[in-house]
Order: structure tokens, then C-alpha cells, then sequence
């Protein structure tokens, strides 16, 4: 909390500094347009900002754009990635047969394997947003098991064993044209752009239009590239944690009290950012700060 109150400090220090890049772009990332519209506008202010760094590379995060020393760091841990015995428990749990003989590979296409990239998605039929962690207990609870805990441990192993299966496949998200979609997406735009908590603050503010400027330390992510991670193993957190553990622990630090993992609300923000990161490569699990 300290970090963000020095970062709130830093808007007023610095004279709008941040905000310079946004408005020399030309872009209004907030205009109302298709997502397809969305999508342009979004990879042109990030390609405004960050001109040197390639497209693909948005997928590593902030040692995309941070300093030098940072990425040498990040490049030495992911030579033995800290995450790697959870991602074994992951393989482990996800073959291992339920009480009824069957294993979540018959739960899904291609049997589980190589289809990350396809999360989250609209279902048609329900008229909800699916992702990867919701359709792992959905097929625990249809073989007859008790779901998982939403935020870490199991269901974070077994989607980051999922996630490794489709490493380097690109992004995929889909909206279809039903209106439901369409509003499910508006729904985690609007989300993205609100401001909210006693910080005043949106996920832009830090994660788009101070994408890639320092809070002490650390370098703020930017949005472009945030989904093709995850779940991500965390210094801080000790463990692998789902993008629903992040969205809590980002809402806790603008004093705005998180919702619940898989509401409603999360998914459809993550079908937002994650169609944002659209063509991406995924790179899950990964480590982060």
C-alpha cells in the first residue's frame, strides 16, 4: 500500500508526465467502438509508448519494458523456475483418475492439452463466461467431486500444467456476435477504465497510462501481454495464484474491497484484458516479482 500511496504522490510530482505519452498517441483508449476497434487503438498506444519493444515480447511483462538489470534477474531465476514443482504436482493431478475412473482430460477438447489459449470464452448456451479455472471445477462437480479453492494451490497447479501445453500458441479469444458477449465484454472494459477504492484509481491508471514507470522497485506492468502468464508464481506470494488472486490483491491496494474469485465481475475483466492480449504468445506459468 505504501508503493501505490508513493505512486499516487509521483501523478502530482512529476506534472502529468505519465499522461504525456496517452495524449501525444492521439488514442482514446475509452472510446466507445467494437472490440475489434478496441483491440487497434490498444496495441497502437502501447506501440506509441514502448516503440523499441517487439510485439511478442509484451508477453513477459514489465522485464519487457523495465531496466536492463531487471530482465538479467528475471532471466537468471527462470533458468530454474521456482514454480516447477507445483507445475509437477499439476501434471500429476491432472491425470490422476477421480473416483469414477475418469480424469479431466474427458472434460475437454484434445484432451486438455493445447487449448489455454482459447480461455476464457462465452458460451452460448449458458450465456456466461468460461474460463480455464471455472471449467476445471465445473468438471470436477460433473465427475462427482467437490470444487477446488479458487485462488491458488490445487486449481492454480492444475491450470498451470494446462497452461504449459499450449507454451507459445497465440492468444485466441473469441466474442461471438450475440449480445450477451458484446455486453460481457463492455462490462470488463468498463471495469478496466472505472475508478474505484479510496485511491480514486483505475486498473488504467497504474497498468496503461503508467505502464512501464517505477513504484520504488518495481515496474508496473502494462496491460498489453498481463494474461499470457498466468497463473504466475509470485516471489511475494511464495506460490503459483490464478489472475483472480491478482485481481484481489490489486483491488486490496487501492483500498477498494475484492470481489470474489469467478464473480461475474472478474470474468467478465478478464475477457476483456485477455482479448486485449489477443495474438500474444502464451507463456504460462510464469514468475513475477
Amino acid at each position: 500500500m505504501k508503493k501505490l500511496l508513493t505512486l499516487v504522490a509521483a501523478f502530482g510530482l512529476l506534472g502529468g508526465a505519465p499522461y504525456a505519452a496517452h495524449a501525444a498517441s492521439q488514442v482514446d483508449l475509452k472510446a466507445p467502438g467494437t472490440p475489434h476497434q478496441d483491440l487497434q487503438r490498444f496495441r497502437a498506444y502501447f506501440k506509441h509508448r514502448f516503440p523499441n519493444v517487439p510485439f511478442a515480447d509484451f508477453a513477459n511483462g514489465a522485464y519487457a519494458v523495465g531496466p536492463a538489470d531487471k530482465r538479467q534477474q528475471w532471466k537468471d531465476v527462470m533458468e530454474f523456475p521456482p514454480y516447477m514443482d507445483a507445475l509437477d504436482k499439476g501434471k500429476k493431478l491432472f491425470n490422476t483418475p477421480f473416483a469414477n475412473g475418469k480424469t479431466y482430460a474427458s472434460c475437454f477438447p484434445h484432451g486438455g492439452k493445447g487449448i489455454r489459449q482459447n480461455y476464457p470464452y462465452f458460451d452460448t448456451n449458458t450465456g456466461k463466461i468460461v474460463t480455464l479455472e471455472g471449467a476445471i471445477n465445473a468438471c470436477r462437480e460433473k465427475n462427482g467431486e467437490k470444487p477446488l479453492k479458487w485462488k491458488k494451490g490445487a486449481i492454480a497447479q492444475i491450470s498451470a500444467y494446462m497452461a504449459s501445453t499450449s507454451d507459445g500458441k497465440p492468444l485466441h479469444i473469441v466474442i461471438p456476435n450475440d449480445p450477451r458477449a458484446h455486453a460481457a465484454y463492455e462490462r470488463g472494459k468498463e471495469f478496466f477504465y472505472a475508478k474505484r477504492g479510496q485511491l480514486n484509481m483505475s486498473c488504467a491508471d497504474c497498468h496503461v497510462f503508467n505502464s512501464g514507470n517505477r513504484i520504488r522497485a518495481n515496474t508496473l506492468s502494462p496491460t498489453l501481454g498481463q494474461p499470457t502468464g498466468f497463473p504466475v508464481y509470485r516471489a511475494k506470494w511464495g506460490a503459483l495464484g490464478t489472475f483472480h488472486r491478482r485481481f484481489a490483491g490489486c483491488n486490496k491496494q487501492v483500498r477498494f474491497k475484492p470481489l470474489p474469485a469467478q464473480s461475474t465481475t472478474y470474468k467478465d475483466l478478464e475477457y476483456f484484458l485477455t482479448y486485449m492480449s489477443n495474438g500474444l504468445p502464451v507463456n504460462g506459468p510464469s514468475y513475477r516479482e
